[in-house]
């Protein structure tokens, strides 16, 4: 019997019971659906990381203070504090692989302009930051190492603070805002960058001279971080190295004793979220797959029925010569044909959820063409493995007891 024939006689037989191909291709449907909905945020998280750690410069190196101990571990309040001016100092001045340093420290309140007040966080730095951070000054300037020197009342911010406190559209600069108790005069407004792609509004930031945010707004004398950058991305392993030494030096830490700093850099941070929404990726996907094993199933179980209900058919079909490869043949199109069927109404499904669920609930979506072939391929693959069996049954059947069940 011709292939042209045999798919004729599964078309006819799917086409005179439509709602239960229908029913059977369901789980299919919502298996395959799932799975590339679920690749699609999977992926759709993977690139909203790496590009938003790539705004953030991709050779960006941060020291922080404290050993690196990772998985909520609690650390002495003493720990925290080991990183001082005179560190930022060496390595701005000893390092040959960075091309800025920026000390850090950081300071939440609320901040207040005549009747407006907006919460958010004065962020002391060094000018280099801007740099590091590839940030811009749109108008005025950043202070300089004067204001550092006098550790002086002034304040650059972003765009989010000027429209929250500065609402009858009068210019920030020059004006006077309170952080706390503290008046601090803006010189400068920084060029609008935006919601980063984790939602994050990379506006509402305010930039003070670091000695201004130590000394009088949290009478500290360390540092809360250190942000750095390599000359080039290809430098970043070498810049830690250096980092590392002169810390240790500075602490005097003994060879072979634990560092009381961390250093981390943007590649490193990156490698990490990747293989975190990777290993999320997988597991959202292999749940969905199982909506893929319980479509295969009622594929199954439908063929068994469909073999029940049309053995005097298989009889008759062998008793004119149709052999049994032909009957093999004949049911497993047909479990081939539903299983495909459902993949392509579910590719459609999975694609239009995710864009559905990019529009709505505004999250990250991507999807890959690898993954709607991989989707389709493993629908195929379930319709032929769970199939088989009951094909390889009808194709078994004795002809003579065939023409004689009731």
């Amino acid at each position: 019997m011709s292939f042209i024939n045999l798919i004729k006689i599964a078309i006819g037989a799917l086409t005179n019971n439509k709602m239960r191909a229908f029913l059977t291709m369901l789980g299919i449907i919502i298996g395959v659906g799932s799975v590339i909905t679920m690749l699609a945020i999977g992926q759709g998280s993977k690139r909203s990381i790496q590009s938003q750690i790539a705004e953030m410069g991709s050779n960006m190196i941060m020291i922080n203070p404290g050993a690196d101990r990772r998985g909520g571990v609690r650390q002495d309040p003493s720990a925290m504090q080991t990183l001082k001016l005179t560190d930022y100092e060496d390595l701005r001045d000893k390092t040959t692989l960075l091309s800025a340093v920026s000390p850090n420290v950081s300071s939440s309140g609320q901040f207040i302009y005549g009747n407006n007040n907006y919460p958010s966080s004065v962020t002391g730095v060094s000018p280099e930051y801007l740099t590091i951070r590839q940030l811009t000054v749109q108008d005025g300037d950043i202070f300089g190492d004067a204001e550092i020197a006098s550790s002086a009342k002034v304040c650059v911010i972003g765009k989010t603070i000027v429209d929250n406190l500065f609402t009858n559209g009068e210019d920030p600069i020059g004006k006077v805002i309170r952080f706390k108790n503290t008046p601090l005069r803006v010189i400068g407004v920084l060029k609008s960058k935006g919601y980063n792609s984790m939602g994050q509004d990379q506006d509402a930031i305010v930039l003070a001279p670091y000695t201004t945010v130590m000394k009088r707004l949290l009478a500290v004398t360390y540092l809360q971080g250190i942000f750095a950058s390599a000359i080039t991305e290809d430098d970043t392993d070498g810049a830690i190295a250096e980092i590392s030494d002169i810390l240790r030096n500075n602490h005097k830490i003994k060879e072979g004793d634990e560092n009381d700093f961390h250093v981390f850099s943007q590649q490193e941070l990156s490698s990490m979220m990747t293989s975190t929404t990777d290993l999320l990726t997988v597991l959202l996907a292999c749940i969905a797959g199982i909506s893929l094993v319980v479509g295969g199933i009622g594929i199954m179980n439908i063929m068994y029925v469909s073999v029940t209900e049309r053995t005097r058919e298989i009889g008759l079909r062998m008793s004119v010569g149709a052999r049994g490869v032909d009957i093999l043949s004949q049911f497993l199109i047909e479990a081939i044909m539903i299983s495909v069927t459902g993949g392509i109404i579910g590719v459609a499904l999975g694609i239009g959820a995710s864009y559905a669920i990019k529009y709505i609930a505004s999250w990250p979506i991507a999807i890959e063409v690898w993954t709607v072939l991989l989707s389709f391929a493993v629908c195929t693959v379930t319709g032929i493995f769970f199939g088989y069996y009951p094909a390889k049954k009808a194709a078994n059947l004795d002809p003579i007891e065939a023409l004689r069940y009731e």
